[in-house]
């Protein structure tokens, strides 16, 4: 880590914090679960910390409550906000529990799931623009015209400060640890963590991860300024803020040990081994953390590591499409395109080989307007579900052992 210097968040902060979040039914103390078939995965111990079975299903309840609470002591009476919706949850339930009002803008483009359950904990929505940039110009210009105080989602101190108790935790639930992982979207959640452990447990290595399409810490740390991306293409809706902040950089710079950058594709791979081996449901933004402990960027073997997953609020459209993503990429969803005589019998002899190695055909279609094609002949492509890789070469083998020319069209 770097020198330390004089920043705008201190580990006393965040034990204020801590200290102010004594309601369990505001924020609770989230479980932590060693995985097995991590560890072995990656040669080490792998301790994953359960933030998304938060009240909110994620994190950011515990910052949003820490500046809300002081804020309402000090007479204010109405709060406004921006989010792709984690914290637009945590924002609404923080207000609630105060007595105060809340409206959160949110991108037209927001989880429906998101949208519900934010006001489900008593927040107004207003949907406003593409992005979540959109909806944070939208935001502060309210906050600027009305009487409404805004909580922005990661650049103010009480924020980093309320994210910084899950590091007292994590260091609590495992005091030995020698990597911590945490996802990056704004950089509020790992500025807190960072300063938390830089204080309890200055040798344990602090990483954060971002999405490949939303980075923007390895720029901003080269320049020494925070960078903004115009837009953002990623999975993981909850790190996509496309930008930090100079509060953030600061502490990000002080504070974290290395960064790395998972692919959408390494992303959807983790959210389904979450869930096929620790029964785990998480959204892309949290399973950011465990796609970058199995990356080859980091290397963690021989360690004791905690990946952070930071919140579960997955829309079950977006759990379709990134189950799709993974399963494709394992070869368990397969599409083969077979040339053929456009003759009577060809679709069920091509159907019997499939069938005869054990597959299900999903759906198969025939393809003729094509300009390669000579007259006569057609392409049939078929999507089949495989038990992965290897039953799916079995499979393209035995058709081609009959003769047909196969193209794997999960390839092109």
């Amino acid at each position: 880590m770097s020198e330390s210097r004089e920043l705008e968040v201190r580990y006393e902060d965040i034990r204020r914090a801590h200290d102010r979040l004594d309601d369990d039914t505001v924020v609770k103390r989230t479980p932590v679960e060693r995985s097995t078939s991590l560890g072995e995965m990656v040669g080490g111990e792998v301790y994953l910390k359960m933030e998304h079975l938060q009240w909110t299903g994620s994190f950011k309840t515990r910052g949003a409550y820490n500046k809300i609470s002081q804020s309402v002591e000090e007479g204010v009476e109405e709060f406004i906000a921006a989010s792709a919706g984690n914290h637009a949850q945590g924002v609404a339930l923080a207000a609630t529990e105060c007595g105060a009002e809340s409206t959160i803008v949110m991108p037209k483009t927001a989880p429906q799931a998101k949208i519900d359950a934010t006001r489900g904990y008593g927040g107004t929505v207003e949907l406003v623009g593409q992005d979540f940039q959109d909806a944070m110009s939208y935001a502060q210009s309210e906050a600027e015209d009305g009487d409404a105080e805004f909580v922005h989602a990661y650049d103010d101190p009480h924020i980093v400060a309320g994210q910084g108790t899950l590091g007292i935790e994590m260091y609590e639930d495992c005091s030995d640890l020698d990597t911590v992982v945490v996802p990056i979207g704004g950089g509020g959640l790992i500025s807190g963590i960072a300063t938390a452990f830089d204080h309890l447990s200055p040798d344990t290595r602090i990483v954060g991860v971002q999405a490949e399409g939303a980075s923007t810490v390895h720029e901003s740390l080269d320049k020494g300024m925070p960078v903004t991306l115009d837009e953002v293409d990623t999975i993981a809706d909850g790190i996509a803020t496309g930008g930090i902040s100079d509060l953030t950089l600061d502490l990000i710079d002080s504070h974290v040990d290395e960064i790395v950058t998972v692919s959408d594709t390494e992303i959807a791979k983790a959210v389904l081994l979450l869930l096929e081996r620790a029964k785990q449901v998480v959204e892309g933004a949290a399973a950011a953390s465990v796609a970058a402990v199995l990356s080859p960027e980091l290397d963690v073997r021989g360690e004791t590591v905690m990946p952070l997953l930071g919140g579960g609020n997955l829309d079950m459209t977006m759990l379709q499409t990134v189950l799709i993503h993974a399963l494709t990429d394992r070869k368990q969803i397969l599409r083969l395109r077979v040339r053929i005589n456009d003759a009577p019998g060809k679709m069920a002899e091509l159907s019997g080989i499939i069938a005869n190695h054990g597959a299900n055909i999903h759906d198969v279609r025939h393809d003729r307007a094509v300009e390669d094609l000579s007259v006569g002949d057609s392409y049939l492509v078929f999507r089949i579900e495989t038990s992965g890789a290897e039953h799916a070469e079995s499979i393209i083998r035995a058709i081609e052992s009959e003769g047909y020319t196969v193209e794997d069209v999960n390839q092109k």
